[in-house]
């Protein structure tokens, strides 16, 4: 389905953190629902860069997401932004899919793009690499895919219950870029698919900023349930990201957080027996 050509087909928020750095700053925009938390670093602590980047787009009846934390320079996130932004027209055709065959394709055209030979050797000619998270909702499923060490949560109150917050694990020595994970005879990466339960689910993705400041306090996925579950998603964000500028947190973080509210009952209700 391709969309109407008198019509926005989509928004989008794109940020990149060598532009805009909010070194010492919190700043916080919304596209639609999807809301975009920024903080580059307490100047104090050393803060003087701000590798991280992000895109937010909202289409009809879907949701995209996709943060980045760089190393060793922001070429690798200019590379991975642009690149997907260039080809997010297609994706976003690929979205318009049935809910059956959705995930699959878009999954297999990502991993295309990531392994073409334009992209790989455009990888070799910038300095420094970057982890990279995307993620889609459509109707009551959330499909993500995660090179490296940045974090998507599904907050829930029946998966609290069970102490299950995080989707992926952080992985470390696994990148886009210079040093690239794609350009491996075996590229590792993390993928999956999930069933979001009745009511309101909210997504949350960070880079590690968000989880490494000070105490570490929101390696605990507890306490980024209390936080961020209840109430009002900017504020929460705001919440979280101010934790961090008093814990001096040097690096920077990035947060990309909105709900959907799934009207649907769950394939396995919430009183299925534990075996």
């Amino acid at each position: 389905m391709v969309p109407n050509e008198n019509q926005e087909p989509f928004r989008k928020l794109r940020w990149i953190g060598k532009e805009a750095p909010y070194l010492g700053q919190i700043k916080i925009d919304s596209c639609e629902e999807l809301v975009l938390g920024r903080y580059g670093g307490h100047r104090q602590a050393g803060a003087y860069k701000n590798e991280d980047g992000a895109l937010a787009v909202k289409g009809a009846d879907w949701e995209f997401a996709m943060i980045l934390d760089g190393h060793n320079s922001a070429e690798s996130v200019n590379l991975v932004l642009k690149t997907i932004e260039n080809k997010f027209d297609k994706l976003a055709i690929i979205l318009e899919e049935q809910i059956d065959t959705v995930f699959q394709s878009f999954e297999s055209h990502i991993l295309s793009i990531f392994q073409s030979e334009a992209f790989l050797e455009s990888c070799k000619q910038i300095q420094g690499e970057t982890a990279c998270l995307l993620c889609v909702r459509k109707e009551k499923y959330l499909w993500w895919l995660s090179v490296g060490d940045c974090v998507i949560y599904l907050l829930h109150e029946d998966l609290h219950k069970l102490g299950q917050y995080a989707l992926n694990q952080r992985q470390f020595y696994e990148w886009i870029g210079q040093i690239n994970t794609f350009s491996l005879p075996i590229p590792c990466y993390s993928s999956g698919i999930r069933e979001l339960r009745t009511g309101q689910n909210r997504i949350i993705l960070v880079t590690d900023g968000v989880l490494e400041c000070a105490e570490r306090f929101y390696e605990t996925s507890l306490h980024l349930y209390n936080d961020c579950y209840e109430g009002d998603v900017p504020a929460n964000v705001k919440h979280i990201l101010q934790h961090v500028h008093e814990s001096a947190g040097q690096d920077s973080a990035t947060i990309i957080c909105w709900d959907y509210v799934n009207p649907h009952p769950a394939a396995i209700p919430s009183n299925q027996p534990k075996r």
